[in-house]
């Protein structure tokens, strides 16, 4: 695994911790090309894991000369995926940042936690059990079919058509004019989802992928399930 100065798209990442979420990570980057160098403490999730990643490692991740002699400073890019130990995961990433690793993603239980994690020089913190706990209130609402919010306020929603706009194209039912939403897809019963155009027709069963200012998304789709039952 060579040294990337400048990170880029295809550098190897050292992940430290091999519970679910560090699991899932590992395994999604290598599906998707990466060389991962996987780490944990736990001699059996490391056996376990080792059936399916190509490099595991048991060793402590808050352990700087440990993680100097696995070549850890030879990474631009590296995951902290403990969440149950603080503590840990605090070291974990003050140690990689130390050793010169570029880009690190940590997993946060708290936003306490993930400011802690931000100020040691973590810079991107993900809130995986906060994201889909959100996400998962949103669809049990029945407004939306799928909901996921970025950090600036952003979200996208799969939802359903609304009624006003049956029978319409998108250019014809003004739906971002009116609700300061931006309509990306459409996914027709038994058809595949294709790109929204101003000419697009809405029909009755049609679900819509739409895109804006969180507050705004969850209102439209509000809205398109209430009137859609009017």
């Amino acid at each position: 695994m060579a040294r990337h100065d400048t990170p880029g798209p295809g550098d190897p990442v050292i992940l430290i911790g091999l519970g679910r979420f560090g699991s899932a990570v590992a395994t999604s980057l290598e599906r998707l090309g990466h060389e991962v160098l996987a780490i944990d403490e736990n001699a059996d999730l490391v056996r376990h894991r080792a059936q399916e990643l190509t490099h595991v490692v048991e060793a402590d991740g808050t352990d700087e000369e440990a993680l100097r002699q696995l070549g850890a400073g030879d990474f631009s890019r590296g995951v902290v995926a403990i969440g149950d130990d603080i503590e840990a995961s605090v070291l974990a990433v003050l140690t990689l940042v130390e050793l010169g690793v570029k880009e690190v993603w940590a997993k946060a239980i708290t936003r306490k936690h993930g400011r802690i994690l931000e100020r040691v020089g973590a810079q991107h913190v993900i809130y995986p059990e906060s994201a889909m706990g959100e996400r998962v209130a949103h669809m049990v609402t029945g407004k939306m079919i799928d909901f996921i919010e970025f950090d600036d306020g952003f979200a996208i929603a799969r939802t359903r058509a609304p009624k006003e706009a049956f029978d319409l194209t998108l250019g014809d039912s003004r739906l971002r004019t009116k609700y300061g939403v931006t309509v990306v897809g459409v996914k027709r019963p038994g058809l595949d989802f294709t790109y929204a155009r101003p000419e697009t027709l809405i029909h009755d069963r049609d679900e819509l992928i739409v895109s804006g200012p969180t507050d705004k998304v969850e209102r439209f789709s509000a809205m398109a399930a209430q009137r859609r039952w009017q």
